[in-house]
């Protein structure tokens, strides 16, 4: 049973009134007095607009399938359709071009293209990997993943692996950090000169003979003379940011190329280093460049416990004293937040930022949560909460030297809006909280996740509605294809789901996020961002493929792990996104409205029986590996194994397309829910076998009633009445209920 305390009109759980004030406040120069009223006055006063604007989106959708049910056996008629939009104010008017007008944004957002991590906020040791995942080993990634087409072999070092990872790094280099001449497998030292740096390769002949004599030792070359060398300079000498150590010997050298840092690390001593020419130890790369810290799809809140919990992590990342032990092959230690990294220069100490720039995902309008109660006893909108507090927190960061933003900023990633006036309404959100908080206006920037049809349809004027907050869009093509299933529901069964990436409606929607983001001015002061990578094992296909977010003209893409947002930043170093999103814009609009509003109803063709049932057994079993670590273990956001048994990282954005499709089958008779049933319990059966060996597992079967197995039922059955086709109120509903009788 909850406790509340009562605080100017609300009624707030026990433990977030003990964390707001007795770790929360203190330190920022909020009164409480103040606090309590500014978060009442927001439940109170913006309470009622955001269900106005939910009650609207039901209005909406209704008309949309009143609309569909009606035309149901025509021939689709676009013109028709857009007119409709129109009308029922689905689509909005155009205004005049215009630019954002967004301030004191960090250079990680503004200028510097690069990886980007989303981590669940709740798990403290996930979100210290990410925020130290500012810098990561080149030799490590490709050492331990498959990322050169194979994966290591035994737990012993593995020699020749290793020469395989030194080459590909040293090929790395030179096209990121060419020398003048000459490649850096060659290099047999590196030393500073005159502030420049001199690589020292061996003269042909010397090099020959050193070279031979190291095959048949094994061992570098000994004698009484010195083998000549020759030096070589940096084909671009402001590559060069600085070095540790003596500038004749050095430790370690900064180089920079497309905004990204790379750093060799020189030790003679160290395994790796002592079988290098030059001494190499590795080759650290600058690559988790920001990270958002979660508190939505990634995590399982549902009640102020839960709550808590998120809250204190970002906090603790915001005052910069987040720690967490961790064992690992047996040795417990502590984990905290990196330090910054400082190189000697011509012109004195250069110090670099130790870790990646921290932005926080609110949740959106949709759900409320019991932390808090208002003067009715009605749950507080869980996104108001979110708003106050985490700006809150992390105000502890505005008020301390080398912390998160060099420039004063808080940036809140809001997903889940419909169009410009859910846009609108969080910017006024934020007016308010920072009113009550006491900040300057616009402190808090805001990222809009283009992830609804209605937002991607109206992309300019939403970004018109926060035109002095924008900081970050992006697409998601998981949320935005269970949108687009939802939305367009009544029309007909949908296409299977691996067809839907070469739908028109895909391309139009990735063209179009990023030229209607140029357009608006955010080059060079807001990120255009794509969605994740979900496949964290398969790192070569990441490689091969990935790089074609940045030629799309995304700043920044996200990736499921620190390991991978090493190997994605090899893709910024071979290709300069400021200068491709010049070539776009210049281009012209590629993404056309009438493709976006293409729905992606099958076209008659006949799907065998064979071709239904793997459909829905890849749907339900990714269902249902899901929802059991959400229900049943509060896990939010984790490698689930497919039907194939390969690991994907998967969230509530894959559970509701699934779900959806699932839905749409059902509703429109291409399936009996008979089948569907069969293949719940069939891939119950398969999910149990995959978990077998965790011994917090619930299994589902052979009974079929668990909470979890319930909530997937549920989640399918009754998908088509789900709101926007979201998971949250059955995933919440059903996790309270297991917390309550646990």
């Amino acid at each position: 049973m909850t406790t509340y305390v009562e605080q100017s009109g609300l009624k707030v759980a026990a433990e977030l009134h003990d964390f707001i004030s007795e770790k929360a406040l203190p330190g920022t120069g909020v009164a409480a007095e103040a606090f309590w009223s500014g978060l009442a006055e927001l439940i109170h006063g913006k309470g009622p607009r955001n269900r106005e604007l939910l009650s609207i989106r039901e209005d909406i959708q209704a008309k949309i399938d009143s609309w569909h049910r009606d035309h149901r056996g025509q021939s689709h008629d676009a013109d028709a359709y857009t007119a409709f939009l129109r009308e029922i104010g689905y689509l909005v008017p155009e205004g005049e071009p215009f630019e954002i007008e967004t301030e004191n944004v960090d250079p990680e957002i503004a200028s510097t293209p690069g990886p980007q991590l989303v981590v669940p906020v709740m798990n403290a040791r996930y979100a210290l990997n990410a925020v130290n995942a500012r810098w990561g080993s080149l030799y490590d990634a490709l050492y331990g993943t498959d990322a050169m087409g194979d994966l290591p072999a035994g737990r012993e070092y593995d020699a020749a692996r290793g020469a395989r990872v030194i080459d590909w790094a040293k090929g790395f280099l030179d096209e990121a950090a060419p020398l003048f001449s000459g490649s850096h497998r060659d290099v047999v030292g590196y030393r500073i000169v005159q502030g420049g740096l001199e690589a020292e390769i061996l003269n042909d002949q010397d090099f020959r003979a050193a070279d031979a004599t190291r095959k048949a030792t094994d061992e570098a070359p000994s004698g009484e003379a010195p083998i000549a060398t020759h030096s070589i300079a940096l084909a671009d000498p402001t590559q060069l940011l600085g070095w540790q150590g003596d500038a004749d010997a050095p430790t370690a050298i900064l180089l920079q190329n497309n905004g990204l840092k790379i750093e060799l690390r020189i030790d003679r001593n160290h395994q790796i280093g002592s079988s290098d020419k030059a001494g190499v130890a590795d080759v650290v790369l600058e690559s988790a460049v920001s990270t958002i810290m979660d508190c939505e799809d990634s995590v399982a809140a549902v009640d102020a416990e839960d709550k808590v919990l998120a809250y204190s992590n970002w906090l603790g990342l915001m005052r910069g004293d987040l720690e967490e032990s961790v064992t690992k092959n047996g040795k417990t230690f502590t984990r905290a937040m990196n330090p910054d990294r400082v190189y000697n220069a011509p012109q004195g100490d250069v110090t670099v930022k130790g870790r990646s720039l921290m932005l926080v995902r609110n949740v959106g309008h949709l759900m409320t949560n019991p932390a808090v109660l208002d003067r009715d006893g009605n749950e507080a909108g869980e996104g108001l909460l979110d708003a106050m507090i985490t700006t809150l927190c992390a105000m502890h960061d505005l008020q301390r030297e080398g912390g998160n933003s060099v420039h004063g900023s808080v940036y809140v990633v809001k997903p889940k809006m419909h169009g410009p006036d859910e846009v609108a309404f969080a910017s006024e959100i934020f007016d308010h909280v920072e009113d009550a908080l006491g900040l300057p206006r616009h402190t808090v920037k805001l990222g809009i996740m283009d992830e609804e049809r209605r937002t991607s349809a109206n992309l300019m004027e939403c970004i018109r509605a926060a035109k002095h907050r924008v900081a970050f869009i992006n697409t998601g093509f998981l949320d935005r294809t269970g949108d687009e299933m939802h939305t367009s529901m009544e029309a007909g069964p949908m296409l299977r789901k691996g067809a839907m990436k070469s739908t028109l409606w895909i391309k139009s929607y990735e063209d179009r996020n990023v030229d209607i983001g140029l357009a608006c001015g955010l080059k060079g002061t807001a990120q255009i961002g794509k969605g994740m990578w979900a496949m964290p094992d398969l790192m070569a296909d990441m490689l091969d493929q990935k790089i074609g977010h940045l030629e799309q003209g995304a700043t920044c893409a996200w990736v499921p792990s620190p390991t991978a947002a090493t190997l994605h930043a090899t893709h910024y170093h071979k290709l300069n996104v400021l200068d491709r999103q010049a070539e776009l814009a210049a281009g012209g609009a590629r993404g056309k409205l009438g493709d976006l509003l293409t729905i992606p109803v099958h076209n008659g063709e006949n799907w065998s029986d064979a071709e239904i049932t793997a459909e829905l057994e890849n749907n339900a079993q990714g269902i249902l590996g899901y929802v059991v670590r959400w229900v049943d273990q509060g896990v939010g956001c984790s490698k689930v194994p497919d039907i194939h048994d390969v690991g994907l990282m998967e969230d509530r954005a894959t559970c509701r397309i699934s779900s959806q499709h699932m839905a749409n089958w059902l509703h429109h008779g291409v399936v009996t829910r008979d089948q569907v049933e069969q293949v719940l319990q069939r891939m119950a059966i398969k999910v149990d076998e995959q978990n077998a060996n965790d011994p917090e597992y619930i299994p589902m079967a052979p009974g079929y009633d668990t909470i979890a197995y319930k909530a997937a039922q549920e989640l399918v059955y009754e998908g088509t009445a789900q709101p926007s086709g979201y998971t949250e109120p059955v995933l919440h509903k059903r996790r309270l209920e297991l917390k309550a009788v646990s």
